[in-house]
C-alpha cells in the first residue's frame, strides 16, 4: 500500500510539474492528445458558457462570460497547488509519516502529513510540525523549493498573460474608428475610399498582418486568451480578424487602386491563426449559415459601389470570392461558436454607432453635442 502511495504521489508531482512547463514555460503548441490544462477548460467552459450563454440583455451575459478568463486562470494555478499538496502528502505518508507531533496534539498519519505538505509548500515555517527521518527531512526541503518556484511562476505568468492581451486590445480599439461598432468588412471599405484613405488602407493592411501573426504566437504559447474578452460586447479578437479577412477577400476578388499584394500576405497570416486556434480547442470547420445572410453578391457589391469602390464582376470572381470564404469561414464559425462570440456581417447594421460615438450620458466629452447629432455628423468625419 505505502508503494502504491509512493508511485502515486511521485506521478502526480511529476506530471503536474510538466503540465505547467508545457502550459507557462514551453513557447509552442503542445499537440499531446491527453492534456489535464485542455481537460481542464473544457471540463469547466461548457457548463459556464450554458448557464450564462441565455442570459439577457448582451451586456450583462458578456459581463459573466468575461469572468471566466481571469477566474480559470486562477483556478487553474490553484488546481495545480493543491495536487502538489497532496503528491507531497502521499510521498511523506509512503515514507512512515515521519513527523514530530508529540508536543502538539496531533493524532498524525495522512491528514498531519497534508497538514505538513500544505505549510511547507506555501513556505508559512510554522514550526509545529517538523520532519524526524532524513528522507522526510529531504521531501520537505524539495517541496519547499518547490513552493518559491511556483510563486515565481505565478508572479511571472499572470503579467505576461495580461500583457499579451494589452498588446491585442490596442487594434481591436483602433479598429473601431476604422470598420465601426461592430466591424464589418464594408465599413471598412467605406472609411477609406477616400485617395488618402486608400493610402491608409495598406498602412492598415500591413499592420494587421503583424497583430495576426502576433496573435498566433500569444494565443498558440497561452491559450488561456482566447477566453478573454474585449471592453464592450459589440468587440471581440475574432469578430476583428474576421474583418480583417473578409476585408483581404474582398481587395484579392479584385478592386481599383488597392494593394492587392499586401491584402493576400495579410490574409495568409490572419487564415494561418484561424485554422491553428481551432485546432487548439478542437473545432472542427463546420457548415453553416451564410454571413451575409440573404444579402446576394450583387448585394455586397452595391454596397460597395455606394461606399466609392467597384468590385470585380463575373463568374471568376464570383467563384473565386466563394473560394476565398471556404478557406476560413468554417473555422471561424466554429470558433464563434465555441467561443460564444457573435461574429460580424459583411455590410454595417442600419443604423449604428461606433463606440467612441457614445457615453453613458449620450453626450460627446466636450458636453456640447449629444449622441444623436454626433451620428449625424458620422459622415462629415469619416
Amino acid at each position: 500500500m505505502h508503494e502504491l502511495a509512493a508511485a502515486a504521489g511521485i506521478a502526480i508531482i511529476v506530471a503536474v510539474l510538466w503540465e505547467a512547463f508545457e502550459t507557462v514555460v514551453l513557447p509552442r503548441r503542445v499537440t499531446r492528445h491527453f492534456r489535464f490544462t485542455r481537460l481542464f477548460y473544457r471540463a469547466t467552459w461548457k457548463p459556464w458558457a450554458i448557464l450564462l450563454g441565455r442570459v439577457q440583455p448582451v451586456k450583462r451575459r458578456e459581463s459573466y462570460l468575461s469572468y471566466y478568463g481571469p477566474l480559470s486562470l486562477l483556478g487553474l494555478l490553484a488546481v495545480w497547488a493543491v495536487l502538489l499538496v497532496i503528491g507531497f502528502a502521499l510521498v511523506h505518508w509512503a515514507a512512515g509519516s515521519s513527523m514530530n507531533v508529540a508536543t502538539t496534539g496531533l493524532p498524525g498519519g495522512f491528514w498531519t502529513d497534508l497538514y505538513m505538505s500544505g505549510t511547507t509548500f506555501f513556505t508559512l515555517g510554522l514550526g509545529d510540525v517538523t520532519p524526524r527521518s532524513p528522507l522526510a527531512r529531504f521531501v520537505t526541503v524539495v517541496e519547499s523549493g518547490m513552493g518559491f518556484a511556483f510563486l515565481a511562476l505565478v508572479i511571472g505568468y499572470v503579467p505576461t498573460i495580461y500583457q499579451a492581451f494589452s498588446r491585442r486590445e490596442v487594434n481591436i480599439t483602433l479598429l473601431d474608428a476604422r470598420a465601426g461598432s461592430p466591424p464589418s468588412a464594408v465599413e471598412l471599405l467605406r472609411r477609406h475610399a477616400s485617395d488618402h484613405g486608400r493610402d491608409g488602407l495598406l498602412d492598415l493592411l500591413r499592420d494587421w498582418e503583424r497583430w495576426s501573426a502576433e496573435l498566433l504566437e500569444s494565443h498558440l504559447s497561452y491559450p488561456v486568451l482566447c477566453y478573454f474578452r474585449s471592453q464592450h460586447d459589440n468587440q471581440n479578437w475574432l469578430a476583428a480578424l474576421t474583418t480583417i479577412l473578409d476585408t483581404c477577400t474582398l481587395v484579392i476578388v479584385g478592386m481599383e487602386n488597392v494593394p492587392r499584394r499586401q491584402a493576400q500576405l495579410t490574409f495568409a497570416v490572419a487564415r494561418h491563426a484561424v485554422v491553428d486556434l481551432a485546432q487548439i480547442f478542437r473545432t472542427a470547420p463546420t457548415s453553416g449559415h451564410d454571413r451575409r445572410g440573404s444579402e446576394q453578391v450583387s448585394d455586397l457589391r452595391a454596397a460597395l459601389a455606394e461606399a466609392g469602390w467597384k468590385l470585380e464582376d463575373g463568374g471568376a470572381a464570383e467563384q473565386k470570392l466563394d473560394e476565398l470564404r471556404a478557406m476560413y469561414e468554417p473555422y471561424v464559425r466554429a470558433l464563434g461558436h465555441y467561443l460564444h462570440f457573435t461574429l460580424p456581417g459583411w455590410v454595417p447594421p442600419a443604423r449604428h454607432r461606433d463606440n467612441w460615438q457614445t457615453s453613458a450620458w449620450g453626450r460627446i466629452s466636450g458636453g456640447i453635442a449629444d449622441a444623436a447629432s454626433v451620428e449625424a455628423r458620422q459622415d462629415d468625419h469619416f
